[in-house]
C-alpha cells in the first residue's frame, strides 16, 4: 500500500521535506510542463506548469506519492486521516516527531502512556497529520 496526497502547490517541498525528516529518497518527478498533450490530458495552465503532476519518494518499505492540484480553489485540507509511523526506540520516534512538528501543530506531545514507550499527534507544516510510535 502506498500513501497519495494531494497538495496546492506544495508537493514538492513536502516530499523533500519528507525524504530528509525519514531517511528517504525522492524519486520520481513529473510536472504538468512535462506531460504531452493530448485527449485525456487538459490543457495546462501556464502559472501551474511548474506544480508536480506526479512525484514519488521512499523510504523504509514504505511510499509516499504526491501531487499538486491543477484547480486555483482546490480542497486540499487533510482531514479524516493521520500517517502513522513507527521506531525502535523512543529516541528515534522522538526524533521524527520533532522534525515533523516543527512548523506546524502538536495534538498531543510526544510522551511514554500506557500502551507505547512514546507516542505523539502532530500536523505538519504542510497539513499533514501524523502518529509517531515507539511499542512498548
Amino acid at each position: 500500500m502506498a500513501i497519495y496526497l494531494f497538495f496546492d502547490g506544495t508537493a514538492r517541498a513536502a516530499l523533500d521535506f519528507y525524504a530528509e525528516t525519514l531517511g528517504g529518497e525522492v524519486g520520481t518527478l513529473m510536472r504538468f510542463a512535462d506531460v504531452p498533450p493530448g485527449p485525456d490530458m487538459p490543457p495546462v495552465p501556464a502559472h501551474m506548469q511548474d506544480r508536480l503532476m506526479h512525484g514519488v519518494m521512499r523510504f523504509d518499505d514504505q511510499v509516499i506519492m504526491a501531487s499538486d492540484t491543477m484547480q486555483d480553489d482546490a480542497e486540499t485540507e487533510h482531514k479524516g486521516f493521520f500517517i502513522q509511523i513507527a521506531r525502535d526506540t523512543p529516541e528515534a520516534a522522538r526524533a521524527i516527531f520533532e522534525a515533523l512538528a516543527a512548523g506546524g501543530e502538536i495534538t498531543m506531545p510526544f510522551a511514554e502512556t500506557f500502551w507505547a514507550r512514546g507516542f505523539g499527534l502532530c500536523s505538519d507544516r504542510f497539513g499533514i497529520r501524523w502518529m509517531v510510535n515507539c511499542d512498548k
